[in-house]
């Protein structure tokens, strides 16, 4: 897995990147390797390695990180239509960066995964 440092400098705003929310829980951002017209990343602002570390003290973030979903589909114009949300877990799972983070995709007709 790729480190996790890069999030956290995009956090603390100390390399360029697309943020199109963030408050004291969540940033989120657009993906710099799109895989869809909307592709945003949602990330906790602590850090937290995989849904797998997710337990009764960091639960909210988990739903904070779903409400910020939706209210980002619905700036982007993409909550009508239609999105997905993804969240990879470990290796196995496709998780690249060693960082919780989910990804909001929409913006076109997304193929089937299951």
């Amino acid at each position: 897995m790729k480190n996790y440092i890069i999030f956290k400098k995009i956090i603390n705003k100390t390399i360029p990147a697309d943020i199109v929310y963030q408050d004291k829980i969540v940033t989120a951002f657009k993906d710099i390797n799109p895989q869809a017209p909307i592709h945003i990343l949602i990330i906790p602002n602590i850090f937290i390695i995989s849904i797998n570390e997710i337990n009764e003290n960091n639960s909210y973030i988990i739903e904070h990180m779903f409400r910020i979903s939706l209210k980002i589909a619905k700036k982007e114009n993409i909550s009508q239509d239609g999105y997905r949300i993804v969240i990879n877990c470990n290796k196995n799972g496709g998780q690249e960066i060693n960082y919780l983070h989910m990804h909001l995709l929409g913006g076109k007709k997304l193929g089937k995964i299951c």
